[in-house]
């Protein structure tokens, strides 16, 4: 089998973000592969841990991936305060001679961020609207090359490795079975400190929030890098969870067009169309949502612009998810000119030691390094889809017996989408939308 064909069969796909299957992404010949080692959102320890533990792992499959796709050269790019990540992967670049450079950042936000990393490491910026080949770039997660390591070793993408902090007992790096509840992995560290709280799940900028309930029956996927637990009260939820409703009355009444969103926008520092102040300005008096919105498809959800630049508290992130979601609905595409990167851009990334203070979260990064645990677990709920891509097909039915690493729903090789192999051993009870296997059931079977 050949190293693209072990990839398809894993099931690997973009560890973090929205999983793009790799599959599909290595199917090109770029000038660079760029791996991002960033772990661009606040409070996650997951990518760093993983470059501390398996760097040799994920060296070698970096190597193997540039020699795959005919890249001249391989860059890995992390934060400067990585000292120790960064002497690892140096010595270990050195010792076996491999076509990989690194190249660091400083700590600040987006740092992480595909296009922005793209920009940093190599002074290009990606099309508005378009990919990182359009620059002969592809870029993958740091994670996924340690999966991309496994699968040419036979191993498919059955485990996680998650960051759980916040308002826990104890906040750890879990390594989970994907399919594991949300509401587990609380428990697993402790559980809550705190009996009103919601969870976020991902980072504190972009993730998504899941009350208590309904943590019962999310579980972890093949992209969750995080669980962020924070108190019911806490400015996050607040401006999280607004409605549109609200968000449009207060854009109406206190929107000042002082533009700072547009100004701290990532997208826009590049050169991207993309002005915030004036999608707000729109939204707040319009109902029906056409072309004249379509700069909303180029924003990256990264929240600076609502949790950080707007001094009168209000949304255009969540306006803006919106607008994309209605814009896709009714088929709306669009063109856009890229312009001139802004020389002031560098002076506008935000420091991430501030931003920690901004979003009130200092305290759940001053607890330290979180400690290490392997679970296992009774049930998991394997979803047959991820974020991007076609639903996988179930190949197995209720009542039959399964053992980790079992291919259980397929796709083409070449569609857009992942092989789904169960993550523990047991018996199937259900299949929907995801593949319920117990591990109680075996005695039933």
């Amino acid at each position: 089998m050949t190293f693209l064909t072990n990839i398809f069969q894993a099931g690997v796909i973009g560890a973090g973000g929205a999983g793009f299957p790799t599959h599909i992404k290595y199917n090109s010949s770029p000038e660079y592969l760029l791996i991002n080692g960033a772990e661009c959102e606040p409070l996650l320890h997951t990518d760093k841990y993983q470059m501390e533990v398996f760097y040799k792992e994920m060296l070698e499959a970096i190597e193997e991936a540039r020699i795959f796709l005919g890249a001249k050269k391989a860059v890995v790019a992390t934060k400067k305060k990585y000292a120790k990540i960064i002497e690892l992967f140096t010595r270990e670049i050195s010792e076996k001679n491999y076509e990989i450079t690194l190249f660091s950042m400083d700590n600040f936000y987006p740092a992480g961020d595909e296009q922005i990393t793209i920009y940093e490491a190599f002074q290009r910026a990606v099309p508005a609207g378009g990919i990182p080949l359009q620059v002969d770039i592809v870029v993958s997660n740091i994670a996924t090359m340690k999966n991309i390591y496994d699968a040419q070793k036979g191993i498919p993408v059955t485990e996680k490795i998650i960051t759980v902090t916040g308002e826990v007992a104890k906040p750890m790096l879990l390594k989970v079975p994907i399919g594991m509840s949300i509401a587990a992995c609380i428990e697993a560290c402790g559980g809550s400190l705190v009996e009103d709280y919601r969870i976020i799940t991902g980072g504190p900028m972009m993730g998504k929030f899941l009350t208590k309930e309904e943590a019962e029956s999310a579980v972890v996927r093949k992209t969750t890098g995080g669980i962020l637990i924070v108190p019911e009260e806490h400015t996050l939820v607040s401006r999280g969870t607004k409605s549109l409703q609200a968000i449009k009355n207060e854009t109406r009444a206190a929107c000042i067009q002082c533009n700072f969103c547009t100004q701290y926008c990532p997208r826009y520092l590049i050169g991207h169309p993309l002005h915030p102040h004036k999608i707000m300005r729109a939204f707040g008096v319009q109902d029906v949502y056409d072309e004249r919105f379509s700069e909303a498809l180029l924003c990256c959800e990264c929240g600076i612009c609502e949790l950080f630049a707007c001094p009168m508290n209000i949304s255009p992130r969540i306006v803006n998810v919106y607008l994309k979601q209605e814009l896709r609905k009714n088929g709306i595409k669009a063109t856009f000119e890229t312009g001139d990167a802004f020389p002031e851009r560098v002076h506008r990334y935000v420091p991430v030691d501030r931003l920690l203070s901004r979003l009130d979260v200092r305290k759940y990064e001053e607890k330290g390094k979180p400690s290490y645990k392997e679970l296992t677990c009774e049930k998991v709920k394997i979803p047959l889809k991820e974020y991007i891509g076609k639903e996988a097909t179930a190949i197995v039915k209720e009542g039959d017996f399964v053992e980790k690493g079992q291919l259980i729903g397929i796709i083409q090789e070449g569609e857009l989408g992942s092989m789904v192999h169960t993550s523990i051993t047991g018996v199937v009870t259900h299949v929907g939308d995801g593949i319920l296997i117990e591990k109680e059931g075996r005695e039933k079977a």
